[in-house]
């Protein structure tokens, strides 16, 4: 903590030489930050949602007890700091995690704000309040908080049944807001009430969403911004043709692939553009437990037809990034090397040889030339997912399976494969915090609801939680990497790549920051100001 404050010290005297020698403007307040919004939100609540459509434009309604900083691009423990929490502490087991609370802070209707709020915040993502959220996407990441107790309105300790030094990772996240004890989960989906730098005006479905300055903030001199603007636009291209026609300041962060961001660029070569991995891989999803793909020599032929390098170049132009469940390195902290790749069957650069591998295996399992598994491969409604399924869909057919792509309504597909209703999917997961725990708990451990496939590996799950109570940070990585190899062979969830997208803005656009290995956790906006 004291490390945390000397930083931001000297961080901030820096700052104001660079101001008194004239290198840099201050910031300046005012103006409406227009953006572009991809559309795809089932609700305003993010603690229901499993999409950055609903963080990004929402993200700045709220507060957390900490949060990644948000001008510091790669997110670690090393950059978390505090929010509505002003201090943290552990018990001497690591089994109790303090909170100091910041005093004078309200809601947005003017309610102040105590222990009480965090207090009904966990107990609803752990299902012990009486309200009761409709998704509940977050509550394999709290599974090993027991309880959350108050001591009075300023101090609010978590109740752990075995030490997790990573817990303030996930609290860090962008999907960690506080909701507040006096409205309804209900009332959170359509008008949400938050403590943070802005407040919401409306949401309009497939149009636009508003928020505008809390003047009330208890970060003083805290938002630059009079509000911000966002226009739902589906098509990509649509997008960027209003962008460099100026109706918009800002694209949709991560939005865009290498070839709009080349063909931005030389429409408008005064813009900012960033292209870095997000953190979300994009992956082959089968339901085990619907015939034929019960049978387990279906799901490996199915891993071993893929072509990573393929995707990678027809889609990114080679700038894309080959691994397992853990965003891989230099960006990602945890993610397997290539020399651990290379170990992985499917992975090696051999396409053939795996094939012919996978052709073996299918015709074990009856099928061959004359006898063509015929397939739906489902999808979301979005670029990002339909054009990597298009590749799947041809590649699956060099192991005589023919698939036919199914179309699903972008705010329904996260519901539709999360209660198992699809046989073959194009998925994408989003890792919103860098670590394993949220990773391997959220993805991968049996009944959590974001386990798509249905892997269920008791005796590995035995390793999730070793490698969650591991202090040492070198063992728990070698535990990590023992894990991501381990499903990996066992085709949990075929990691087919991780994805480098594309964020641009105009240059009077200042104080942004693309976080490198997550998409979730960057959208506090309090800091963006308009140079103009």
């Amino acid at each position: 903590m004291n490390r945390d404050y000397r930083f931001a010290a000297a961080a901030t005297a820096l700052l104001l030489g660079i101001y008194a020698t004239g290198a840099v403007s201050a910031p300046k307040y005012g103006g409406i930050l227009k953006m572009e919004h991809r559309g795809g939100i089932a609700s305003a609540s993010i603690l229901e949602e499993a999409t950055f459509s609903t963080v990004v434009p929402f993200m700045g309604i709220f507060n957390n007890l900490v949060m990644y900083k948000q001008d510091v691009a790669q997110n670690s423990m090393d950059s978390i700091v505090p929010d509505l929490a002003t201090s943290w502490t552990w018990s001497p087991d690591r089994t109790k995690l303090t909170f100091e609370l910041r005093k004078g802070v309200k809601w947005h209707d003017g309610v102040p704000f105590t222990a009480k709020d965090v207090e009904c915040t966990f107990n609803l993502i752990m299902g012990k309040s009486q309200d009761k959220l409709r998704k509940n996407p977050r509550k394999s990441w709290y599974q090993n908080v027991n309880d959350v107790v108050t001591n009075g309105d300023y101090e609010v300790s978590f109740i752990l049944k075995r030490p997790q030094p990573a817990l303030i990772a996930l609290l860090a996240s962008g999907y960690s807001p506080i909701y507040p004890c006096h409205v309804s989960a209900a009332q959170m989906r359509t008008h949400p009430i938050g403590t943070g730098p802005f407040k919401f005006v409306e949401y309009k479905t497939n149009q636009s969403i508003k928020v505008v300055r809390n003047p009330d903030y208890w970060k003083k001199g805290r938002p630059y911004l009079d509000g911000i603007d966002y226009t739902i636009i589906h098509d990509v291209s649509t997008s960027v043709l209003a962008f460099v026609a100026g109706k918009y300041d800002m694209t949709f962060p991560t939005n865009l692939t290498i070839a709009e961001v080349k063909d931005l660029k030389k429409q408008d070569p005064q813009a900012v553009c960033k292209i870095e991995p997000d953190n979300v891989n994009t992956n082959l999803i089968i339901n085990r437990d619907s015939p034929p793909f019960n049978n387990p020599d279906i799901r490996k032929a199915m891993a071993l037809t893929l072509d990573r390098k393929a995707f990678v170049d027809i889609l990114f132009e080679g700038q894309a990034d080959i691994g397992g469940a853990m965003l891989p390195p230099p960006q990602g902290i945890w993610g397997l090397t290539p020399e651990i790749l290379k170990t992985i069957p499917g992975y090696g650069p051999d396409v053939e040889k795996n094939r012919a591998e996978a052709r073996k295996l299918m015709e074990k399992a009856g099928y061959g030339p004359n006898n063509r598994l015929k397939i739906k491969v489902s999808t979301r409604n979005l670029p990002v997912y339909r054009d990597p399924a298009v590749i799947l869909i041809d590649q699956l057919k060099q192991i005589y399976i023919d698939g036919e792509l199914d179309v699903v309504e972008t705010a329904q597909w996260f519901p539709k494969i999360a209660r198992k209703d699809y046989t073959v999917g194009l998925n994408l997961t989003g890792n919103a915090v860098d670590d394993p725990d949220q990773a391997f708990y959220e993805n991968y451990a049996c009944g959590s609801q974001r386990n798509y496939t249905g892997y269920c590996n008791k005796d590995l799950q035995k390793l999730f939680d070793q490698q969650s109570m591991e202090t040492d940070k070198a063992k728990r990585q070698k535990l990590v990497w023992e894990i991501d190899k381990q499903l990996q062979e066992d085709m949990a969830r075929p990691v087919i790549f991780h994805a480098r997208q594309g964020t641009c803005w105009q240059p009077y656009v200042k104080g942004v920051t693309v976080m490198v290995n997550s998409t979730y956790n960057g959208y506090r906006y309090e800091d963006v100001w308009l140079d103009k």
